[in-house]
C-alpha cells in the first residue's frame, strides 16, 4: 500500500511539471515578467518544481511542493502565508541548510548554476555567505553562546580568508548598534540586539542574494525603520532579497514581488500592486481581509478553519475545506493560470 502511494505521488509530481512546462510555453512573454526572466538581463535564483519533505513516523511531510519561481538581480520577492505553509523551509532549501529533511526533486540554481548538485564543501566555498547569506528567524538560535559577538563575526571573515575588523564596525553602526556589543556575550543582549547582530552577519561578505526570515519581528518601530532603509540601500547596489514574514507592510516597501505560499505550495504569484490590490486567489483575498487598517469602518475577517495536514496530502485544492467557492472541481489539482502579471492556481480562473 505505501510503495502504491509513493507511485501515485511520483506521478503526481511529474504531472505537475509536465503542465508547469506546458503553461511556461504558451505563457512565455508575461512569466518572463513575472518570474524575473527578462531576455535581456541575468536571472539571479531560479528555483523550478522544488519538492522538500520532512520524514516522520506517520509518513513525508511535504513541506514544500512543486514550487517555482525566479529572481532577476536587484530584483526582491516577499513570501507571505501563515505559519506552517513552507515559508521558512524554502528559504533553509535555498541556503542547503534543511535540518531533518531533504530535497527531494527540482532545481535551485544561482545564475546557470544548480546549486544542488554542488558537494557541501563546494557550495560553502563559493555560495554561501559570498553569494547568499540568510538572516534567520529567532536570533537566539543563530548565535553560539559561549562566543562574544566580535568571535563569532569575526570567525566568519577568517573561514573565508579576511580580517576587516573595520568593516564588523561599520556594518554594526549600520543595524544601530554600539561597538560595545562586541565584547559581549548573546545571553547580554536584548532580543532586539540579537536580531541585529544576526541581520550585521548576514551583510557581512557583501552577498548578491539575502534571504531575510521575519528579519524585523523582534524590533520596534523606530529600529526596524532603520533596517528597512538598510535593505533599502542594499537593493539600490544590486542586492537582492527573499523577504519571507506575515508583515505585508514591510514587504510591500521592500519587494517588487509577492509569492503566496498555502500548505506547502505557491498558489499566487504576481507583482506587489497586483497581489495587493488586486488578489485572485480566494485565499489571498482572506489573507488580506484579515489585515487591520487604520480608518476603515469593515472589522478584520479571520480565516475560519485549519490547514490541512502535510503528511501525504491529498489530491485536490489544499485551501478547499476553507474556501467560500469550492465547487466538485476542487477535488482535482488546479493548474497554473496566467493573470495580468504572475500566475495563480485556483479553477476560478482556468
Amino acid at each position: 500500500m505505501i510503495h502504491n502511494e509513493d507511485r501515485e505521488q511520483r506521478f503526481l509530481h511529474q504531472i505537475h511539471k509536465l503542465e508547469f512546462a506546458i503553461f511556461k510555453i504558451k505563457n512565455k512573454t508575461k512569466l518572463n515578467v513575472a518570474f524575473g526572466l527578462d531576455q535581456q538581463s541575468m536571472t539571479l535564483l531560479s528555483i523550478a518544481n522544488l519538492n522538500v519533505v520532512y520524514p516522520t513516523e506517520k509518513g513525508l511531510v511535504r513541506a514544500v511542493q512543486n514550487l517555482s519561481f525566479n529572481i532577476e538581480n536587484g530584483e526582491s520577492v516577499g513570501i507571505v502565508g501563515e505559519s506552517g505553509c513552507g515559508k521558512t523551509t524554502l528559504g533553509l532549501s535555498i541556503i542547503r541548510t534543511i535540518s531533518g529533511g531533504k530535497i527531494e526533486s527540482g532545481d535551485i540554481s544561482i545564475g546557470d548554476k544548480s546549486i544542488l548538485d554542488l558537494t557541501d564543501l563546494e557550495f560553502d566555498s563559493k555560495f554561501r555567505w559570498k553569494i547568499i547569506s540568510m538572516i534567520f528567524q529567532g536570533a537566539m538560535n543563530s548565535l553560539d553562546p559561549v562566543y562574544t559577538v566580535y568571535d563569532q563575526l569575526s570567525g566568519i571573515l577568517k573561514e573565508h580568508a579576511s580580517n576587516d575588523d573595520d568593516l564588523i564596525r561599520t556594518l554594526l553602526s549600520k543595524v544601530g548598534l554600539d561597538e560595545s556589543v562586541l565584547a559581549k556575550y548573546p545571553h547580554e543582549l536584548s532580543g532586539g540586539m540579537k536580531q541585529r547582530v544576526v541581520i550585521a552577519m548576514a551583510l557581512l561578505l557583501k552577498p548578491k542574494l539575502i534571504i531575510a526570515d521575519e528579519p524585523t519581528t523582534a524590533l520596534d518601530v523606530l529600529v526596524q525603520s532603520q533596517i528597512l532603509n538598510l535593505f533599502k540601500s542594499l537593493k539600490k547596489q544590486g542586492v537582492s532579497f527573499v523577504v519571507i514574514s506575515h508583515d505585508l507592510g514591510v514587504i510591500s516597501e521592500i519587494c517588487e514581488k509577492i509569492g503566496i505560499m498555502y500548505a506547502g505550495q505557491m498558489i499566487e504569484f504576481g507583482t506587489s500592486e497586483q497581489i495587493l490590490k488586486n488578489p485572485q486567489h480566494p485565499y489571498t483575498k482572506a489573507l488580506l481581509k484579515s489585515i487591520p487598517k487604520l480608518g476603515a469602518s469593515e472589522k478584520p475577517n479571520f480565516i475560519t478553519g485549519e490547514p490541512p495536514s502535510l503528511i501525504e496530502p491529498k489530491v485536490g485544492c489544499r485551501f478547499a475545506s476553507r474556501c467560500p467557492d469550492v465547487m466538485k472541481k476542487c477535488e482535482m489539482d488546479p493548474n497554473y493560470t496566467e493573470n495580468e502579471s504572475g500566475y495563480v492556481r485556483c479553477w476560478l480562473y482556468e
